[in-house]
């Protein structure tokens, strides 16, 4: 494999194959390659591209051609392969651990006692806490046992240890075939998804899988809504509000982060944290002098489901999915800080509308709808809190019109011009960004 690698690929060996032959201390060509071809009868490999050389090489190989990685591109590409050989490794480690309790399991037919002794011998031998060592044991678990396409998936390095983490407690209180079917319809494109995105698709899955289940642990999670506070190590406080309902939290936050905006102006020092932490304090302290904004909460929600004949989640832009029940009570509200968005089956965009007297530019609302969240790859700041970027600038000949406008957080707005990434929508509803560096990458449409 080696041999086909050094023959075809003449600038790698040039660069490779000093590295390789420091790592394994020869020198002879021939003997250089007879030592790879033997090392790939052996060593385990990990799958990176099916179309690459790099997916025939054993890990120990691809580490040392990493190190001669490119410029540009390829800097990203060795990026890339680098964290999918840490994820391969992660697995394995995670099987370590399985094979640990495997042979505890032969002294004792308690699977309590079992667990109790792997996770002691765990701890000893990686100097982990108690804590860590079962949590570490527990996953490793989960994987092998309850959701084993995940391992695979790590293992693969299609996904890092983050993603599998969200997959395994995402899925904690579903019945093991049930964790297995909804798993199964997360992994496919979860590589192209944050953390925070497939929570938010994993809460959807879970919902519309057994709507009933949902509400009932949405009430009972309710019924334990509390306020705590607590002195911290620097002498400062933490005030946690849990388990509140989901739209009056997006309707705080939106509210603090205008009023937030309000007061940023010539010789305002703080910042936008530092301002919603003030003004959360003046307004719970009964302080009146701060501006009577309101927030704004944008749910958008499937017609079937609006009208009573499907349980599809609803979504809460810029926070995830709600159960059916919350989104038809909200769109019977007539407040003055509700949009709502009507969706078809197939996502489009059926009606929007805001309650309030003074309702935004409609172009900016059929904008919004369009787009829940900014675009940029990974964020997930709700659109009524972003701004409306022109793909081509008007400067350029851009038109402000609906097709030509998406919505971007200040942040990555700035990006964007600053550093000159570029923007495609895509007819399926994805969004290609293209990076100064020349790479790719694919924006999924909304959960």
């Amino acid at each position: 494999m080696f041999d086909r690698l050094i023959r075809t690929e003449t600038v790698v060996l040039d660069v490779v194959a000093p590295e390789v032959a420091g790592v394994w201390g020869v020198e002879d060509e021939a003997l250089l390659v007879a030592l790879t071809e033997s090392a790939l009868a052996d060593f385990d490999r990990v799958p990176l591209d099916s179309g690459s050389l790099l997916s025939e090489l054993p890990v120990e190989v691809l580490a040392v051609l990493l190190a001669a990685s490119g410029v540009g591109a390829g800097v990203v590409e060795g990026l890339r392969a680098r964290a999918r050989v840490v994820a391969f490794h992660q697995a394995r480690l995670l099987e370590s651990m399985m094979a640990v309790v495997d042979e505890y399991s032969s002294f004792d037919s308690d699977w309590s006692l079992v667990l109790e002794g792997a996770a002691a011998e765990v701890r000893a031998a990686l100097v982990l806490t108690r804590r860590a060592a079962e949590s570490d044991l527990d996953l490793a678990w989960c994987l092998r046992d309850r959701v084993p396409a995940v391992l695979e998936a790590l293992k693969e390095g299609r996904i890092d240890l983050r993603r599998a983490w969200v997959l395994v407690s995402g899925t904690s209180h579903l019945e093991e075939e049930v964790a297995r079917r909804v798993v199964s319809q997360v992994l496919e494109g979860a590589e192209g998804r944050t953390t925070g995105q497939l929570k938010a698709l994993l809460r959807r899955l879970c919902v519309e899988l057994d709507p009933d289940d949902a509400f009932r642990r949405f009430r009972s999670a309710s019924e334990e809504r509390k306020v705590v506070a607590e002195l911290g190590v620097d002498s400062t406080a933490t005030m946690v509000a849990s388990d509140l309902a989901p739209e009056r939290v997006a309707a705080v936050m939106d509210r603090l982060t205008r009023l937030a905006h309000s007061l940023r102006g010539s010789g305002e020092e703080r910042s936008m944290d530092q301002l919603r932490a003030d003004i959360f304090l003046d307004l719970l302290e009964g302080n009146t002098t701060t501006s009577p904004v309101r927030g704004t909460v944008d749910i958008r929600v499937d017609l079937a489901t609006l009208v009573g004949l499907e349980e599809k989640a609803a979504e809460l832009a810029g926070w995830g999915p709600v159960v059916a029940d919350i989104a038809r009570q909200l769109t019977l509200r007539h407040g003055p800080s509700w949009r709502v968005t009507v969706t078809d089956g197939d996502g489009g965009v059926v009606h929007s509308g805001v309650t309030r007297r003074r309702p935004d530019a409609p172009l900016r609302r059929l904008v919004e709808s369009r787009h829940p969240t900014c675009v940029f790859p990974g964020c997930r700041r709700p659109s009524t809190a972003c701004d409306l970027d022109h793909r081509i600038r008007v400067v350029d000949g851009g038109r402000t019109h609906p097709d030509q406008l998406v919505p971007l957080c200040r942040h990555d707005h700035v990006i964007r011009h600053r550093h000159g990434w570029t923007h495609t929508p895509n007819p399926d509803g994805t969004h290609t960004w293209t990076s100064p560096l020349g790479v790719n990458y694919t924006r999924p449409p909304p959960n």
